[in-house]
């Protein structure tokens, strides 16, 4: 049977208990496009993918069930969490759980598969940006980097 092809994550809706504080958390440690809000929704951009925060959380804390934000610097990203009390649960990885139970991890968009077209990184500011050695063996054994 013929399948359609998943092509990418396009965006994450995330619960959280109000959306100006869900904005006002976020954007102490990430620098990101807001592109529509109200009281019971917003929308954060990084390029070409974005964040939809919904007001209304109910259930309990998140604990394997996670997302990942791809920064371009991340002991940047550390020391502001760190600054912002922040606790995080592990050494290992950059993993936290915001204040309305949303377990995050934050990773370094260089090491990591996931790819931005050079046109996404330019209107982004981030066309300094380059994969490491590691990250592109990972592409290439999928015949997806040179």
């Amino acid at each position: 049977m013929k399948k359609a092809k998943a092509v990418g994550i396009n965006h994450v809706a995330l619960e959280v208990g109000n959306i100006a504080e869900a904005l006002a958390f976020y954007g102490e440690f990430l620098d990101f496009d807001i592109e529509s809000q109200n009281e019971t929704a917003a929308f954060i951009y990084f390029g070409d993918q974005f964040i939809n925060f919904s007001a209304g959380r109910k259930q309990g804390s998140d604990d394997a069930r996670h997302f990942g934000i791809a920064v371009d610097d991340k002991e940047l990203a550390r020391t502001t969490l760190e600054a912002m009390g922040v606790k995080f649960l592990d050494e290992k990885f950059l993993d936290f759980i915001d204040p309305w139970g949303n377990r995050v991890e934050i990773t370094t968009y260089t090491n990591i598969q996931f790819s931005k077209t050079d046109p996404v990184l330019k209107a982004m500011g981030l066309e300094h940006l380059k994969k490491t050695e590691n990250a592109l063996e990972e592409l290439r054994k999928k015949n997806m980097a040179p």
